[in-house]
């Protein structure tokens, strides 16, 4: 069963193309690859972000608040309607980053979301998260907003499954056809040239990390898919 609750920090840098399969060359040494890269390919995500029709949660976070919170129905590949999704609460508070997650069916999840019909059996339920979860769309009546996907490239450390750090290529977004089941396509909302870069961990960032870091120059940015895409979709709308 995956982690369902989780705190842990997150940094964002963009990676460009050239420099990639040296630093992945390096990583290989200290880091073994997910098992769902299968062969060294990238694996697809898909989500659905929720949000209010004022679009509060994600105007609030573009403020850069210490608290923010999102809520996001997740899958690993295009979903038929008994396959498994994650729907979870993504909170951050002074730079720690939260979560709670539960698996639900994508029918039971959008049972959920649509109609509030609560799951109740199956071991696949965290009740607790679903508590958390009912709670949460009771108060802001979240609404599905977005459909964000990309390919990403996952590594663990050797012997420590906490330090991760994943690579995303070919972020990409629609506001229509707002559901997992409906394919994975989408405009392009990152330059071609770069990868985003993310690394996860509990606590500080070991050693050997802070010195790959530095030895190919690799800038941290601030980075939010969700937000960089409400950026554009604004600018347009303007």
């Amino acid at each position: 069963m995956a982690i369902e609750v989780f705190n842990r920090y997150e940094k964002k840098y963009k990676v460009p193309v050239d420099i990639y399969p040296k630093l992945m060359e390096e990583l290989t040494k200290k880091m073994d690859v997910d098992k769902y890269c299968i062969g060294g390919n990238f694996y697809t995500i898909c989500n659905i972000y929720f949000d209010t029709d004022t679009d509060a949660l994600i105007r609030r976070s573009i403020e850069g608040p210490v608290y923010k919170e999102k809520l996001r129905m997740r899958s690993y590949g295009v979903p038929a309607r008994k396959d498994f999704v994650f729907l979870e609460i993504k909170k951050k508070y002074n730079k720690i980053v939260n979560k709670r997650r539960t698996l639900l069916t994508l029918d039971e999840a959008d049972k959920f979301m649509e109609k509030g019909e609560l799951p109740t059996s199956g071991k696949h339920i965290n009740k607790q998260v679903i508590k958390e979860l009912n709670y949460f769309v009771d108060y802001y009546k979240p609404v599905p907003k977005l459909f964000l996907a990309y390919d990403r490239m996952a590594l663990f450390e050797k012997g420590n499954g906490d330090v991760r750090i994943t690579f995303d290529k070919n972020i990409r977004c629609r506001r229509d056809r707002l559901n997992l089941k409906l394919g994975d396509d989408g405009h392009p909302i990152l330059e071609e040239d770069c990868y985003l870069m993310e690394i996860k961990v509990p606590a500080a960032f070991p050693l050997w990390i802070t010195e790959l870091i530095s030895k190919y120059n690799i800038r941290n940015i601030s980075f939010s898919k969700y937000g960089t895409e409400y950026k554009q979709y604004i600018s347009k709308e303007a």
